[in-house]
């Protein structure tokens, strides 16, 4: 990623969540528009899932802290090991700069606190959400 492209506080979040995350490999792509498209490698899913891990995919847009880091995106195959269906918030899609197939996670956060919720509490609230499905 070109740091000349992204605001401070976009880079700042990216190494929180490099800190949050020490265990995954993170990789980061400009999304063009003065943000970053980024990948979080093998986050562990939990007992609900067939599948142990995923990436976990989303765009921290220009305006962040101030804008929401939504929506998350993971792996396209991911299963319920009780073969349920999945619960409202989950969808097939086609997400980010190259199109790729994977399952849209729409947990919007209303309220949004700059200081309490950046891209790495995000991520594991959305993780967490995910755990309780």
């Amino acid at each position: 990623m070109n740091p000349t492209t992204t605001t401070a506080a976009i880079a700042e979040a990216i190494e929180e969540l490099t800190e949050t995350f020490a265990e995954a490999n993170i990789t980061t792509e400009d999304d063009g528009a003065g943000g970053a498209w980024v990948t979080i490698s093998d986050v562990p899913l939990g007992p609900v899932y067939e599948q142990e891990s995923s990436w976990i995919a989303f765009q921290i847009t220009f305006p962040y802290p101030e804008a929401d880091v939504y929506p998350l995106f993971v792996r396209p195959d991911l299963r319920r090991k009780d073969g349920g269906a999945h619960s409202e918030g989950f969808q097939a899609v086609q997400w980010g700069p190259r199109a790729e197939a994977g399952t849209q996670l729409s947990r919007r956060s209303n309220r949004l606190d700059p200081a309490i919720d950046t891209a790495a509490t995000k991520v594991l609230k959305v993780l967490k959400w995910m755990s309780e499905q």
